[in-house]
């Protein structure tokens, strides 16, 4: 069914969505999705990313950043990171800019919204456009605004695992950008030339739509919309979404309350004008330095002690099977390009926060706190 047909009745659960979230972030637009990832391959379209083009991202982050730069025919340039934040650096992000630089995707990462603001100010000198992936990061607030509406464009994911969910997969794009919106929709929704940055079909008469001269696709799009029975699922997620990113800022403090005076293990930097939406509690493991205790037997220990198992960091992009040893644009992907995110993804060590019952997550963190002093603080 084509989606100007204003029979179409499947599409007004998602613009409900869509509309509802829009506000709900202090976004103009959002574009409602069936993944993460194909929001950022949207978004980066929209972007104008193309064959040769550079977008510079973070080394520690998902390699789905680079897939969707991939797919576009773009070159992932990867970035290191500030290890207190585990974010992109913007130092380094200047010093991977070439006249081919497109785009810089930032990462707000583990429920820590990026700092944006100077590199909002590279990308304004350089005529670059910054998409944020904020899959971790719902409700995070930088300087008094939602993580991801304030970059150009942002995307978010509502995988089972994330804060607010649509049942097992599904994402955002929001901008406040109508050309942004625009081209990104069209993108997402096979190319409809009529859609636009407000909705994803026109009113069009239905006698204009079933005419055999009609001429329905301007752009070479793919088809990522979003199906109803999710947005309905995430609609009416988004309405107690504070209360669930509040309960993983709470498991997030239990957590916090649990390592105080522990030299060895440092949670993320959050500054005063930042606050943490607690994806997980992620923190830098210096135990085997410090106490002779490597990772895995930490694991094992914690474990033992009646904890959850917690997960590693994932492995560096370009160090995935997928992309590690081939070449983007004369770029090889390899060892030694981000040491600092190199070095730091082996020692991070990520903590559940997604737990129901705050009972149980406070002994959690106990035995946690408890495992801390037996190895000393």
């Amino acid at each position: 069914m084509d989606t100007e047909d204003p029979e179409n009745k499947s599409i007004s659960w998602v613009q409900r969505f869509e509309e509802a979230f829009a506000a709900k972030v202090g976004a103009s637009y959002a574009i409602a999705v069936n993944s993460g990832t194909s929001g950022l391959h949207a978004a980066l379209y929209a972007a104008g990313v193309g064959p040769g083009d550079e977008v510079i991202q973070p080394a520690m982050t998902v390699v789905m950043d680079s897939y969707a730069t991939i797919h576009l025919g773009g070159v992932p340039v990867f970035a290191d990171i500030v290890p207190e934040t585990q974010h992109i650096d913007p130092a380094d992000i200047v010093r991977k800019i070439t006249p081919r630089t497109k785009a810089i995707l930032t990462v707000s990462w583990q429920g820590l919204p990026v700092d944006l603001d100077p590199i909002l100010e590279i990308a304004r000198e350089h005529g670059l456009v910054v998409v944020d992936d904020s899959a971790q990061t719902m409700m995070g607030r930088y300087k008094g605004k939602i993580s991801g509406a304030n970059a150009h464009i942002g995307v978010y994911s509502f995988e089972n695992k994330k804060h607010l969910t649509t049942g097992s997969e599904g994402g955002m794009i929001v901008t406040s950008d109508p050309e942004l919106a625009t081209r990104a929709r069209k993108f997402a929704g096979i190319g409809y030339k009529h859609m636009t940055s407000t909705a994803g079909r026109t009113h069009l008469a239905l006698s204009a739509v079933q005419d055999p001269s009609y001429e329905r696709f301007d752009t070479i799009g793919l088809n990522y919309r979003m199906n109803a029975v999710s947005a309905a699922i995430g609609l009416a997620q988004l309405e107690r979404v504070d209360h669930i990113v509040a309960r993983r800022q709470a498991c997030g403090r239990l957590f916090l309350e649990a390592i105080a005076g522990c030299s060895w293990m440092v949670p993320q930097r959050v500054a005063t004008e930042i606050e943490h939406s607690f994806y997980t509690f992620a923190v830098d493991y210096r135990g085997e330095a410090e106490r002779g205790v490597k990772w895995k037997d930490f694991y094992h220990r914690y474990l033992d002690l009646g904890g959850d198992g917690f997960y590693g960091c994932v492995v560096t992009p370009y160090l995935e099977p997928a992309l590690r040893g081939r070449e983007f644009g004369g770029r090889r992907m390899e060892r030694g390009l981000c040491p600092k995110a190199e070095a730091l993804q082996l020692r991070v060590m990520q903590f559940k926060t997604n737990y129901r019952d705050l009972g149980l997550a406070r002994q959690k963190a106990e035995i946690l706190s408890r495992l801390i002093d037996e190895i000393g603080r």
